[in-house]
C-alpha cells in the first residue's frame, strides 16, 4: 500500500487545481454557466450528446429502431462537448438539469418531452416503439432488471475504476485495487448470465443489452482505458462472445460512432441528421458483413 494518507478537513473545500483530466468542468454546484440555446433540427426526435458509452446507448437504438422500420425513429445528433462544457449551457440545461449527456427532446407529440438519463431515454424509446422491450410478462421485467444493473453497476466500472486507472493526477493503489475487483465482479456477473443466455434478458435482444453493451462489450475487447490486459478481460468467455455478437449488427456499427469526435476521422460522425450521413465517412468502416469493427 501506498505510504501517503490523507486526511480530510473539517469542512471540505473546492480546489479548483484538482481533479486531474476533468477538472475544468467538475464543479459542486449546477445549473448553466452561459447562454447557449441549442440547435434543432427536422425530425421529431432531437439528440443532444457525445459517443461515450452512455450516449453510444441511445444511438444504438435509434438505429436499431430504424432497421426494423420505424421511420418515426429518424432523428438529429447534435454533438455536446463535454470537454468544452457544452452540457453546462443554458439550452442544455433546460433539457436535463444534471447537465450530462445524452440528453432526449422529443417533439413528437402537441408540446415536446425532455427525456434525461440514459436508461430513462432508453426506456422511452422502447414503449413508444414498442420494441426491444416487452410490453408486459417475464421477459420485460428481466430485461429491466438488467437495464437498471447497469446503472448503478456503471459509476463503478466509469467514476470509479476509470477514474483512478485513467485519469486521476496520481496512481493510487488502493482506489485502483479496490475498483478493479468490483469490475471483475461484475463481468464475473454478467459472464454467469450470458453463460445460459443469448442475452441478457433471456433469447430476446433488449434495450438492457444496447445499455450494458457500450461499457461492458468496450472493455471486453480492451478498448475501455487500455485497460484489458490488467483485467485480463479474455478470461469472460461469455461476454466475449455475447460483445462481438453485437457488435457484428449493422445498426450497433452505426450507432457507436454517431457524435464520435476522436479517433480516425473515418471512424466518426459528428452529427447525424439523415441516413446518408453515414456514407461518407464509414463505408470503409462498416467492413463485410459480419465483421466487427470494435
Amino acid at each position: 500500500m501506498s505510504d501517503s494518507s490523507y486526511t480530510p478537513p473539517k469542512v471540505w473545500t473546492w480546489d479548483r487545481e484538482s481533479g486531474g483530466k476533468f477538472a475544468s468542468i467538475n464543479r459542486p454546484i449546477s445549473g448553466a454557466t452561459h447562454d447557449k440555446d441549442l440547435p434543432v433540427g427536422k425530425h421529431p426526435l432531437q439528440l443532444y450528446s457525445l459517443a461515450t458509452p452512455n450516449g453510444v446507448k441511445v444511438t444504438l437504438l435509434l438505429e436499431e429502431l430504424l432497421a426494423a422500420g420505424h421511420s418515426g425513429a429518424e432523428y438529429d445528433a447534435w454533438l455536446i462537448n463535454i470537454t468544452e462544457g457544452d452540457q453546462f449551457g443554458s439550452g442544455f440545461v433546460d433539457i436535463n438539469p444534471n447537465s450530462k449527456i445524452p440528453a432526449l427532446l422529443d417533439r413528437s407529440g402537441d408540446e415536446p418531452v425532455r427525456v434525461f438519463e440514459s436508461g430513462a431515454i432508453l426506456l422511452h424509446l422502447a414503449d413508444k416503439f414498442g420494441e426491444f422491450l416487452p410490453k408486459t410478462g417475464n421477459v420485460r421485467t428481466e430485461a429491466l432488471n438488467w437495464l437498471f444493473w447497469q446503472m448503478g453497476a456503471g459509476p463503478f466500472l466509469g467514476g470509479g475504476f476509470g477514474h483512478f486507472y485513467a485519469y486521476a493526477p496520481e496512481k493510487l493503489e488502493y482506489p485502483i485495487d479496490r475498483f478493479a475487483m468490483e469490475v471483475k465482479r461484475q463481468m464475473d456477473v454478467l459472464d454467469k448470465r450470458l453463460a445460459d443466455n443469448e442475452y441478457l434478458a433471456g433469447s430476446d435482444y433488449t434495450i438492457a443489452d444496447m445499455a450494458v453493451w457500450p461499457w461492458y462489450g468496450a472493455l471486453a475487447f480492451g478498448m475501455l482505458y487500455e485497460a484489458g490486459e490488467f483485467l485480463q478481460v479474455q478470461d469472460y468467455k461469455h461476454v466475449q462472445r455475447w460483445a462481438a455478437q453485437i457488435a457484428q449488427r449493422p445498426a450497433a456499427r452505426r450507432g457507436r460512432i454517431v457524435n464520435k469526435a476522436w479517433g480516425d476521422a473515418a471512424d466518426q460522425l459528428l452529427e447525424r441528421h439523415d441516413a446518408s450521413d453515414f456514407e461518407l465517412r464509414t463505408q470503409d468502416k462498416l467492413g463485410e458483413e459480419g465483421q466487427s469493427v470494435l
